[in-house]
């Protein structure tokens, strides 16, 4: 199989990049607006008029002409190579609502294998199994149902989980493919102007809105002729050659990424969000006033949210020093103690002369700070002779600043001693 980019299977943003087509799209955009009011009306009755009229003919003749008033019209393709005889129908899944359409042309039952039971699950049209929420016990209990004289053929996505039919299928699984030992694959492409069909994160509600925005959306069905199991062909082996023949039907390419890898993906693209702002307000000059850090913690990740909480202390101890400076300190130590330690002596000359405060002009407001303790004397009180005698003066200014910062952090966060270390 080939190994397509996860990043291309996916619409991650509901607008168009291309300028000309979002100019459209704020055009059309009243339009859009007062049709969704008025599809809304509509999809009310099409709803009762579905649950009033029986299992027919007629009940999906009637409801996908009112469908195609809701700008969701389907186009099918080989209708005469449908097996009445086919237990179980696979498809590729794209949208919210494929098992429906799927419904206006042929009558088949989709299980709802994880989301809201009860009303929202029979009036979304899926099937309700009364079992276990294991695989294994969902498996033992769709196979009997299979099984079973008399019973509508089951729509299954063994991709369990939509794509943007652009660019490759996901893996499939392999259990639909233990129920029966005959198939028969049903391709699936929607095509849409102005909008995505979905988001990853969107709503089943909010897609549904969305398909009363748009002018229309437009389902093609094709049906390939039903494939059975060859002796000694395992379930994955199955599942595999079933994906390819639908692969090569929508032209597109057979992939090995999974559900799993869907959700991870759109976990990182998540969290990237909140890193990229953080390194633009590390990279950002700010001074000291001119924001207060609260307003920034509520946009941060939980680290960064860390991160922002030690910066805020080291800043109550050094006032003078920039926020930008003590951060990208942090990110280095990942210490208070140690942050502090390095800004008294003045490790990050270069940085602070570059926000514009001289390492002389810090010392001094040390200096200054520091004095205001009774007990402690940073300065010395006469300027020493000898080479060694001014270091060992520098010495013990620097150390009588660090005990007084040290004591005024564990003073203002109640720390004892034993903390601090």
């Amino acid at each position: 199989m080939e190994t397509r980019g996860i990043e291309d299977m996916f619409d991650f943003r509901r607008f168009p990049k291309d300028a000309v087509v979002l100019l459209m799209l704020l055009i059309y955009f009243p339009v859009g607006v007062c049709l969704t009011l008025i599809r809304i009306f509509i999809g009310v009755h099409v709803f009762l008029v579905s649950c009033a009229l029986p299992e027919s003919f007629l009940r999906r003749f009637i409801v996908r002409i009112m469908c195609s008033v809701l700008g969701m019209h389907v186009r099918q393709k080989n209708p005469r190579s449908r097996d009445k005889n086919t237990k179980l129908y696979i498809c590729n899944h794209v949208t919210e609502f494929d098992h429906n359409i799927m419904n206006l042309l042929t009558a088949c039952n989709t299980p709802q294998l994880e989301g809201s039971t009860g009303f929202v699950c029979w009036a979304r049209g899926f099937m309700e199994i009364h079992s276990a929420s294991a695989q294994g016990a969902i498996g033992e209990t769709l196979q009997r149902y299979c099984s079973s004289e008399g019973t509508t053929p089951l729509l299954l996505f063994p991709e369990e989980d939509t794509t943007n039919g652009r660019a490759g299928l996901l893996k499939f699984s392999s259990w639909p493919f233990s129920l029966t030992e005959s198939i028969q694959p049903v391709a699936l492409r929607v095509t849409r102007p102005l909008v995505s069909l979905s988001t990853p994160e969107s709503s089943w509600l909010m897609e549904l809105l969305w398909t009363f925005f748009v002018p229309c959306t437009v389902y093609h069905v094709s049906w390939l002729p039903p494939v059975s199991r060859q002796d000694g062909e395992s379930t994955q082996e199955f599942a595999n050659k079933v994906q390819e023949l639908l692969a090569i039907e929508l032209g597109l390419v057979s992939t090995k990424v999974t559900k799993a890898d869907k959700a991870e993906h759109i976990k990182r693209k998540r969290h990237s969000v909140p890193q990229t702002s953080t390194v633009l307000f590390v990279k950002k000059v700010v001074t000291p006033g001119s924001i207060g850090l609260g307003f920034m913690v509520p946009s941060l990740g939980t680290d960064d949210h860390r991160l922002a909480k030690m910066a805020q202390q080291v800043k109550d101890v050094l006032p003078h020093v920039p926020l930008n400076v003590i951060t990208k300190d942090l990110a280095k130590t990942n210490c208070v103690d140690t942050t502090i330690t390095n800004l008294l002596e003045n490790r990050e000359e270069p940085t602070m002369e570059a926000t514009g405060i001289s390492p002389f002009g810090a010392s001094k407001i040390c200096s200054f700070s520091s004095s205001s303790a009774p007990t402690i004397k940073p300065a010395a009180k006469s300027f020493g002779k000898s080479p060694a005698d001014r270091h060992m003066s520098l010495q013990e200014r620097k150390e009588a600043l660090y005990n007084f910062a040290r004591r005024r952090y564990i003073e203002k966060h109640g720390l004892d001693h034993e903390d601090s270390h």
